[in-house]
């Protein structure tokens, strides 16, 4: 289904920046403790990093595609606005936060700042533990420019006079080990009172000539390169998925370069070298203010003693009343469904469930899906435990989770070893869906177990994003998991499940046509006819005209969209009736919720979970579930708690105007997610 309507829509690239722009803006509030703070400069960082990996690395290969819509100006556009960005962040870096940390006494020592005590100390560290691992390059015929590995760090110096052999070879490249700490904190007794560090891009630099025994070092720069890491393999041509992408991972370190970073006082004459070597034009030079990779600076924040300058710790809440603590959750789940809300609530009743599962000689079958589960995992430990006993352990491994191969590549192979059966999905799709299955004998008959989740099987990000988990016994949820794994395994026809949806065959259709009932119902003159959609990303266009088509004939449509969102709300007569809204606070918004309303009572609404967001990745390249909260109690609490708040804050929440730019709504009033704190702190 198509909009004959013609209407642009909102740049994906220079959205994903916009909602960068609004975590930049965290680093800004005075009600956040100072090294969180710090923390949000180095998320953006991180993000931004990946941003060039992945989007914008994507965003060029079309570019040079001539049947591709995306122009040079489009990537010129967004280049711009990536400068614009970054240029902001190290401006709050250096003149926002590093005079308040030094009002705390915490300082960052540039060699210039040290006292002498500090530079004996500062020589005999760089002595000790950094130069046996800095190996100097001479650049000439026989050591040309090395491999500079994807966002490693170096060093470029120009150097004077002949080298040992009398050539006149006067550039040099120093590659900067990854083993080395980046964030060293100096001893309490040459520190005057104060948490005193010195970066190792400082140390480097005070000792640089050192490296170079007779000439002098007349420029230098620190630099890195970001590179393409996004992992390709021809599906269609591999016999062994796993191993194809194991070999891609050496590789990947290497991919086509996109973005160039150096210090702002690098010569101009080392950093067009620089851009010479790889391939890049000067749109691509990033010069910024500090150090090339701010992401490492949480190294100082974790080396910090000022618990008062960090968020308040926040224990999650175990849901005694509707779960009660050390009693069989198999037992509780055949009384009702568990919902639980992360992470206001504990993760640990699904590691719970799992380890009774384990322990449990009537459990006979386990099947669970593995996204980013980490590298350590009790989870994983225990699904290993369950097929050394003898249970049938099936594990559905997502070799493809972006920069957690690694991590998935090795739990496979660890499963496999213990005789676990592995599968990697559907060649071609990502197996996102996030489904725990659990079969037991029971009185001579077999019943199901689930948990189906909007969020990953990673008990550490558990406590970071907010999610929505679902423990259940019901018949049609449980057939239809099952359902799910055997399509997985079987590669069978699909068949329509009893309840859940399943991307990429029947999610797409299915919200479209909860869209289409929501407009018939508005057309008709239903005034609460309602859409509500709680997201992390909305591109897919479809989708989009889906919901203008509803807000134009008279539905309210609020969208809670947490990252990039390329329809543009607020245009006359288009999308007057829309509200996109952006919710950015101590935890990341994950939650994805679903909810319709086209007439009275129960059946006149639908609420869906999912672990899909409104992308065409999700809908059409991936395998997603979205499951019904039928239950009118749990569809409530899901209105009360993930959508009703986040609709209502103040503090939080940022609105998206037609020009894809945001706007925070206040710095003062209710914050959703502190709410929702305080209500588990006091016993919810």
């Amino acid at each position: 289904m198509t909009d004959p309507t013609p209407l642009k829509l909102l740049n994906r690239e220079q959205a994903i920046l916009e909602f960068n722009r609004r975590v930049l803006a965290q680093a800004q509030r005075e009600d956040v403790p100072l090294l969180e703070r710090l923390r949000y400069v180095c998320i953006v960082s991180s993000n931004l990093d990946e941003f060039f990996e992945v989007r914008f690395a994507d965003m060029l290969e079309a570019a040079r595609d001539p049947l591709s819509s995306v122009t040079g100006q489009d990537v010129d556009r967004v280049g711009r606005a990536a400068h614009t960005l970054i240029d902001e962040q190290y401006l709050i870096f250096n003149e926002q936060l590093t005079p308040l940390l030094l009002k705390q006494r915490i300082v960052i020592l540039n060699h210039a700042d040290r006292d002498e005590p500090q530079r004996r100390w500062v020589a005999k560290y760089f002595e000790r533990e950094v130069k046996p691992l800095l190996v100097p390059v001479g650049l000439d015929p026989a050591h040309p420019f090395p491999q500079v590995a994807n966002k490693s760090l170096h060093f470029i110096a120009r150097l004077s006079g002949k080298d040992a052999f009398g050539r006149d070879n006067r550039i040099a490249i120093v590659k900067v080990p990854r083993v080395l700490p980046r964030v060293i904190k100096l001893p309490a007794n040459l520190s005057d009172g104060r948490q005193a560090f010195v970066l190792l891009t400082s140390v480097i630099r005070a000792h640089l000539e050192e490296l170079f025994p007779g000439r002098k070092v007349e420029a230098f720069s620190q630099f890195r390169v970001t590179r393409d890491s996004d992992l390709e393999v021809d599906e269609e041509e591999i016999a062994n998925l796993r191993h194809a992408l194991r070999s891609g991972l050496t590789t990947r370190h290497f991919g086509r370069a996109v973005r160039l970073e150096v210090v702002n006082t690098c010569p101009a004459e080392l950093s067009e070298f620089l851009l010479e070597q790889f391939g890049l034009p000067n749109a691509a030079l990033y010069r910024v203010n500090g150090p090339v990779n701010l992401v490492r600076l949480n190294e100082l924040i974790d080396q910090t003693d000022a618990p008062a300058l960090r968020f308040t710790p926040f224990e999650p809440a175990w849901p005694t009343g509707r779960l009660p603590r050390h009693k069989s959750i198999f037992e509780k789940l055949k009384k009702g469904d568990v919902l639980l809300h992360h992470p206001f609530e504990s993760f640990e009743p699904v590691v719970q469930m799992l380890r009774e599962a384990v322990l449990d000689p009537d459990v006979l079958a386990i099947k669970q899906t593995i996204y980013r589960t980490g590298a350590k995992s009790e989870l994983m430990d225990l699904l290993i435990e369950a097929a050394r006993r003898g249970k049938e352990v099936m594990a559905v491994v997502e070799l493809k989770a972006r920069f957690d191969e690694e991590a998935n590549i090795n739990w496979a192979e660890r499963l496999e070893a213990v005789g676990a059966q592995v599968v990697y999905g559907i060649v071609g799709y990502k197996t996102h869906a996030k489904l725990l299955m659990i079969t037991r004998r029971e009185n001579g008959k077999l019943r199901r177990y689930a948990h189906i989740s909007t969020g990953n099987y990673n008990p550490k990000t558990a406590r970071l994003y907010t999610d929505l988990g679902l423990l259940t016994a019901d018949a049609d949820l449980t057939a239809d998991a099952d359902s799910v794994f055997r399509q997985l395994a079987s590669l069978g026809k699909f068949k329509a499940l009893r309840s859940m949806l399943l991307a990429p065959f029947n999610m797409h259709s299915r919200m479209l046509e909860l869209l289409a009932q929501v407009e018939a119902a508005a057309l008709a003159g239903y005034k609460p006819a309602r859409v509500v959609v709680k997201i992390n990303a909305l591109t897919d266009a479809e989708l989009i005209h889906g919901l203008l088509r509803a807000a134009k004939a008279g539905a309210r449509v609020d969208l809670i969209v947490r990252g990039a969102c390329m329809l543009p709300p607020g245009l006359p007569g288009v999308s007057d009736n829309i509200v996109v809204r952006s919710v950015v606070g101590r935890f990341l918004e994950h939650t994805r919720v679903l909810y319709f309303r086209w007439a009275e009572g129960d059946e006149g609404e639908a609420l869906f979970l999912s672990s899909a967001d409104w992308m065409s990745r999700n809908m059409f390249r991936r395998i997603e579930v979205a499951w019904p909260v039928q239950d009118a109690r749990l569809r409530q609490r899901v209105i009360d708690e993930a959508l009703q708040p986040y609709l209502h804050d103040t503090m939080d929440a940022w609105q998206l105007g037609p020009d894809g730019r945001s706007v925070r709504i206040s710095e003062t009033g209710v914050s959703a997610q502190q709410a929702l704190m305080r209500r588990y702190s006091e016993g919810a």
